[in-house]
């Protein structure tokens, strides 16, 4: 598919992939109320407006939203700041559950043997922590903070997860919410499927409410088959 599509769009759009790539927060994990409550201390800390700081943030490191958010300051500041917020939300679980159809979602991925990676811009306590408290379990490959050098939208992470499978780009589905996400899977030369309600606006391959309505079939070379709706 070359144009966006949704479920109410399509008669149960169908695409095939050698591996998918999952982000985390917002599309296997609903972790807004953590991220609301730490974003809203750091935006009244600063004398930012709350609603343009949420705006920002979904997607990326920390150190980048506040780099988008606070263009004058210097990144030290930023990397200081990313690191008291990572402990801040890793010390936050309350109101952490898993994204409508999550378990069953990853249940199939696993119990079919078929190639996934979580590729997260959390770093291994959070990502950790947060898979945990929504009752997920981690992929055996995974892509976190600690891996990259740049934060989405820079395709970074989705390429390392493509390489870390074996795999060429171009047969990967990335699984996203955000802005930063979507742009990041799409610079990586991937098809998107965009999750939840942030999604559609972005121009995902596919966009779905949840996971509720995600199929997953061994098309039966190996390869992944997903069905929408």
């Amino acid at each position: 598919m070359t144009a966006t599509a949704t479920t109410a769009d399509l008669v149960a759009p169908v695409l095939t992939a050698r591996a998918v790539l999952l982000d985390m927060d917002g599309t296997l994990v609903n972790s807004d109320a953590v991220v609301e409550r730490c974003w809203r201390r750091w935006a009244a800390r600063h004398g930012l407006d709350f609603d343009e700081v949420i705006k920002v943030v979904h997607g990326r490191q920390g150190y980048a939203s506040m780099a988008v958010l606070l263009p004058e300051r210097p990144m030290e500041e930023n990397y200081a700041e990313n690191r008291e917020m990572l402990a801040a939300e890793t010390a936050d679980m309350e109101g952490v559950v898993p994204v409508p159809g999550a378990p069953a979602f990853l249940a199939a991925l696993t119990g079919l043997g078929l190639p996934h990676a979580l590729v997260t811009s959390a770093d291994v306590p959070l990502s950790t922590g947060r898979m945990a408290a929504a009752g997920l379990p981690l992929p055996d490959v995974r892509v976190t903070a600690e891996s990259v050098g740049a934060s989405k939208p820079d395709p970074e992470g989705f390429l390392k997860g493509a390489a870390a499978l074996g795999l060429d780009p171009a047969d990967c589905i990335v699984f996203e919410d955000s802005e930063a996400g979507i742009r990041a899977g799409q610079a990586a030369g991937m098809r998107v499927v965009g999750v939840g309600p942030r999604a559609g606006r972005f121009g995902p391959t596919v966009h779905v409410d949840d996971l509720t309505t995600v199929g997953v079939a061994d098309a039966g070379d190996g390869s992944i088959r997903l069905t929408f709706g």
